[in-house]
């Protein structure tokens, strides 16, 4: 009713923001709705009060807080860096890299930049149009301005919290002030950031206060009740209702469809955004860890100042399946270890052991006389995984849908499983409880009109969020077109949801299907190569407003598939490379080139 009054309406909102507040409007439930209204309010009460002057972006007292988020913990932790500035009563301007405009740095005093990594050192979706302003001569100098930066990533890999480095390193060069040393963080960020957040305020705050007056800061608190109680730190415990093999029985990948029951729980969530879930470890390995190490797993360990049992403490809480350098290190350490500490000391042979092993490995092959505590202060805590939804909540309802492929492989006489792959596609069974949360990815949407074409290119398990796009164009009746690119191996054997695809086919939700059978001929053959075959109407919807959509790998897939529309863009609007990237990165700054990608 709201939203039809808003179009109805002789609004004095643009089209486009009633558009964003459809969005924000259909993502919240009754109470947090409630909650906007009376901030918003209160925000237009106070703006009164004060004579009409606002806090906006740049204004002297203002700490602005930027953050570069892939799966959403840098923009949680800037929310808690939001709100503890908050209630210290300083002025915060909280925004997305990818809704900043990079010409307001020259109005700055006050940064602080929350940015993650991933794949080989680069930066989030969100974060790479400000990443790549800052290293072009376009960039303002920023003599005067005080900056913190933190920096998120895993250890694991190569170039650990390479994007935050790379930022600083670009906003010094341009004449900024360090005021807080850099925090690069691992996965278990949570038990560190706190301590950066309070650092950081302290550095910022006596400038802030020293500038700012009562007319310029408007600060609402913010309210415990403004999101969902289950998050990452308190997780929803849902059934595990179906583990479903939705691969041939001769193909090489095992994937599996799995449901799971949020019934009971206030958890929404939208399609694009993705599941966090925590998974137990194989009990038969947690058990040979115990005897090659000579330990008795009922001795009593403390874990974050919690007393458990050392067999609990390795079957629920500590990671030992993704092996990562920082284990190695204590573990070396602790056994004295020769061939290990020598590892420590070389980077790139370090990166080439831990490739081929699994934390359980390092154990295996490195058996030592330690005491139970050493080994759990060796681990670091398990993370959840997170996987991009393959459902709509107007289709299921009260059930969450995954497509996971199990990671598997063999190696020194034991077969691997992926830590959470594994144990629900393998080891739980139906009827389970498992512990999960939902993470809001407000960079993989679907557009707000839905009379808007759309390109959804998903090999393999990306197919995920574009079953969950289906389901929800179908509920909403949206009248755009949808156009689906999807590959794999073998059409006989790894045509995920084929009988679905070729339902919305039927019914016409789907206008056109391109599939890309990779072993099927001699040659092989990729999405990639289909984006080619059929260029001239690919770019024929881009002209008309279309939005295209890329989930999948990140190492190939998605770079391979980037270089596809580049080569269609230049073929078919006759432009160069430049103009042709420059063609994607206007797509892109106008939300209409979205990836989804790990």
């Amino acid at each position: 009713m709201l939203l039809n009054q808003l179009n109805a309406a002789a609004s004095p909102l643009t089209p486009e923001q009633v558009q964003k507040l459809q969005g924000l409007v259909a993502e919240l439930n009754p109470i947090q709705q409630a909650w906007v209204s009376g901030y918003l309010a209160g925000n237009a009460n106070s703006a009164a009060i004060a004579g009409g002057v606002a806090t906006n972006a740049g204004e002297a007292a203002t700490l602005t807080i930027l953050y570069g988020s892939q799966t959403g913990n840098a923009k949680g932790v800037a929310m808690q860096l939001q709100a503890q500035a908050q209630a210290r009563g300083l002025a915060v301007n909280l925004v997305s890299m990818a809704d900043y405009k990079p010409t307001a740095l020259k109005k700055e005093q006050f940064i602080s930049i929350v940015v993650s990594t991933y794949g080989e050192g680069e930066p989030p979706e969100d974060a790479e149009a400000l990443y790549e302003f800052l290293a072009t001569k376009k960039a303002p100098k920023l003599e005067g301005v005080k900056i913190a930066v933190l920096g998120l990533g895993d250890s694991s890999y190569e170039f650990f919290c390479q994007t935050a480095k790379d930022f600083e390193e670009r906003l010094v060069k341009l004449g900024a002030e360090v005021i807080l040393q850099r925090a690069d963080l691992d996965v278990d960020y949570e038990d560190h950031s706190d301590a950066w957040i309070n650092g950081a305020l302290d550095a910022f705050e006596p400038d802030l206060k020293a500038q700012q007056t009562n007319n310029n800061v408007v600060s609402m608190p913010m309210t415990a009740g403004a999101a969902s109680q289950y998050n990452k730190q308190n997780p929803f415990t849902a059934e595990l209702l179906t583990v479903q093999k939705i691969t041939g029985r001769d193909s090489t990948k095992d994937v599996r469809h799995i449901e799971i029951s949020l019934e009971g729980s206030d958890i929404q969530y939208q399609p694009g955004d993705s599941l966090g879930v925590y998974f137990l470890n194989d009990e038969t390995k947690v058990d040979k860890v115990l005897a090659t190490l000579e330990l008795d797993g009922e001795t009593q360990i403390t874990l974050g100042g919690e007393a458990l049992s050392l067999r609990d403490a390795l079957i629920e809480r500590l990671e030992l399946t993704q092996s990562y350098p920082g284990f190695v290190e204590k573990y070396a350490a602790v056994t004295e270890n020769a061939e290990l500490l020598a590892l420590v000391a070389d980077k790139a042979a370090m990166r080439e052991y831990i490739e081929a092993r699994q934390t359980y490995d390092v154990i295996f092959q490195n058996p030592a006389k330690v005491s139970a505590q050493e080994l759990v202060d060796s681990l670091r805590k398990v993370q959840p995984r997170l996987y991009s939804i393959a459902s709509s909540q107007a289709e299921v309802e009260d059930e969450v849908h995954l497509t996971l492929a199990v990671v598997e492989f063999d190696g020194f006489g034991e077969q691997h499983l992926g830590g959470c792959s594994g144990y629900l596609g393998r080891f739980a069974e139906e009827g389970a409880t498992i512990k999960v949360f939902t993470e809001h990815n407000d960079n993989f949407r679907l557009p707000a009109d839905d009379n808007t074409p759309v390109i959804m290119i998903g090999p393999g398990t990306g197919i995920a969020p574009f079953r969950a796009f289906l389901q929800e164009r179908e509920a909403r009746d949206a009248q755009g077109n949808n156009w689906l690119f999807f590959g794999n191996p073998h059409f006989t054997q790894d045509f995920l949801y084929q009988t679905e695809i070729q339902g919305y086919l039927k019914s016409g939700l789907l206008t056109k299907v391109d599939v890309a059978w990779s072993r099927d001929q001699a040659q092989k053959v990729y999405v990639q190569d289909r984006i080619r075959e059929q260029g001239e109407q690919l770019f024929a919807w881009l002209e008309q407003g279309a939005h295209v959509y890329i989930c999948g790998d990140a190492s190939r897939m998605a770079k391979d598939v980037h270089q596809a529309l580049v080569d269609v863009i230049k073929a078919q609007g006759g432009k160069d490379d430049d103009s042709a990237e420059q063609y994607l990165k206007e797509l892109r700054s106008a939300n209409r080139y979205q990836k989804d990608v790990y």
